[in-house]
């Protein structure tokens, strides 16, 4: 009987050291791909001032500079004043920083349905604290 479990535990692990050769490397599938990327398709058509977009491209983060980022804090000062520790964590931040990007209304980004929302909020602060 012992012979049995013994070998009944030798085959589970040369199975398990099968699986483990036998695995190959995970590659990037075209999700993970746009996640990093600075275009983001919408999940449905999105209507703003009579035009229909199926897409926002925030490569213009590339071209922004600091005195950019700083323009958007002192606007988010003044439009709402309080105290805000870490504003470039913030949904309004994000979606302000990318309409200075895009060159659009920030009312573009602010009418976004809120995962749409989120999504440009996440690939903004993926960009600014994104690693090299």
């Amino acid at each position: 009987m012992n012979d049995k479990y013994d070998v009944k535990d030798k085959g589970a692990v040369d199975a398990a050291s099968d699986k483990k050769e036998n695995t190959t490397p995970i590659t990037e599938t075209a999700e993970d791909e746009e996640e990093e990327s600075l275009l983001i398709k919408f999940h449905k058509p999105y209507k703003f001032e009579g035009n229909e977009y199926t897409e926002v491209d925030l490569s213009g983060l590339d071209d922004l500079s600091a005195q950019d980022m700083i323009a958007v804090n002192k606007h988010m000062n003044r439009t709402n004043p309080g105290i805000d520790v870490l504003p470039e964590v913030s949904l309004e931040y994000a979606l302000n920083l990318a309409a200075k990007a895009c060159k659009q209304p920030v009312e573009f980004f602010l009418n976004l349905p809120p995962k749409e929302a989120m999504r440009v909020k996440s690939r903004v602060m993926g960009f600014l604290f994104g690693s090299e």
